[in-house]
């Protein structure tokens, strides 16, 4: 049994994106369908630029499965670029200011920002959520479940009941363009991206991404490379344009005093079916994790969005070629890829969740896996019972 892991591979103007996932137990089913929602879901989000009338994703597994399960080998997933066209695409020699242009132009020596572009690219994210998607073909064979959204497109922010169950969230959120879960805050996020094209520029936002149904005592105290809020603020944090990542109130626990932050803990016999196994909080300041450590609470994580680099109208930069002044290339972009990064971030945590549940309850099969994990709660639900 190895560890559950993945790589991605490609360009956003080549052949193809590539995800090799390892580490997947025997036996999962690989739900294309589902896959393949995920990919359209962050195809589309109102914002988005031309490239997404191009593609039309969908994943062809390579390896892996057969008749539609895992079979404990390394599953690599591939997701077809219509837009090729890596090969004859033209040099970009004025970077754009925000993006990773000029930085990679100096890391890798040339004046072409071309190559830096092609693998920076949010077109990889394609790949990360077709792995997160995968991975949740596994988490649901357990209850866990995932869900990401936008609170705030620019200066328009969103007012609801994040506590609502996860399927009424789900509802209004895949009910407008901007994949809000308060209806009356959608129409102004859609308005504030209108006027940002009108203007040539780009707006970003925020995102919330919850995890429910998960146990408690995923990842670790023990190594601090092992904590689970980390991992998780990584995994969100490398999603291109992210710039911030909180979880339960974040920065704002700063501002408060211990007796504000802190979530009392109280024991209720009739809840210990529950993932908290009956242990209940009257509130969940820490994000469902304490100590590095998922403690039965729901995750909650929140990620800050910056405006997308490429504008329209373009910005002061140089040519690298001569080092003299010159308004910044123009790529075919997006105004606003906030709705799409919540699908991003939604995934990439489902990921981890998934590598964290198989590190605590692993098996080469899923048979075991689930083995293990009903052991766990079976012994947890005894946890200072007298001995018979």
């Amino acid at each position: 049994m190895s560890t559950l892991d993945y790589r991605t591979s490609g360009e956003s103007h080549g052949a193809a994106l590539i995800v090799l996932v390892e580490g997947m137990p025997a036996g999962v089913t690989v739900d294309a369908e589902w896959v393949n929602r995920q990919l359209g879901r962050r195809q589309g989000g109102y914002g988005r630029g031309g490239r997404m009338k191009i593609e039309q994703d969908s994943v062809t597994v390579l390896s892996g499965a057969r008749h539609g399960m895992t079979i404990g080998s390394p599953v690599t997933l591939q997701i077809a670029n219509r837009d090729a066209r890596i090969e004859s695409a033209p040099p970009v020699h004025r970077p754009r200011p925000g993006h990773a242009d000029l930085a990679g132009s100096l890391k890798w020596l040339t004046t072409d920002c071309r190559p830096t572009l092609e693998r920076a690219s949010a077109r990889e994210t394609a790949a990360r959520v077709a792995a997160g998607a995968l991975a949740r073909c596994l988490l649901r064979e357990f209850g866990i479940e995932t869900i990401g959204y936008v609170t705030r497109i620019g200066p328009v922010a969103a007012t609801f009941d994040s506590r609502a169950p996860l399927n009424e969230l789900q509802a209004v959120r895949d009910g407008n363009e901007v994949y809000c879960p308060d209806p009356l805050a959608a129409q102004p996020m859609i308005d504030a991206i209108h006027q940002a094209k009108v203007d040539q520029d780009t707006l970003g936002g925020l995102i919330e991404v919850q995890v429910r149904g998960h146990p408690p005592g995923l990842g670790n105290c023990v190594r601090w490379q092992d904590k689970l809020d980390g991992r998780l603020m990584q995994a969100v944090g490398s999603i291109q344009a992210i710039k911030g990542v909180e979880i339960g109130p974040g920065f704002a626990a700063a501002e408060r005093p211990g007796g504000q932050v802190h979530d009392p803990i109280g024991f209720d016999p009739s809840q210990v079916e529950t993932p908290g196994l009956g242990f209940v909080r009257s509130s969940n300041n820490a994000g469902g994790l304490e100590g590095g450590m998922t403690n039965g609470q729901p995750i909650v994580l929140r990620a800050a969005m910056k405006p997308i680099s490429t504008l329209l109208k373009g910005m002061e930069s140089v040519d690298l070629r001569t080092k003299q002044p010159a308004r910044s290339d123009y790529e075919r972009s997006d105004i606003c890829a906030v709705p799409a990064a919540s699908v991003v971030a939604e995934n990439v945590v489902a990921f981890e969740i998934a590598r964290a549940f198989l590190e605590k309850f692993g098996g080469d099969t899923l048979q075991e896996v689930r083995a293990a994990y009903e052991n766990y709660l079976q012994a947890a639900r005894n946890l200072g019972s007298p001995e018979v």
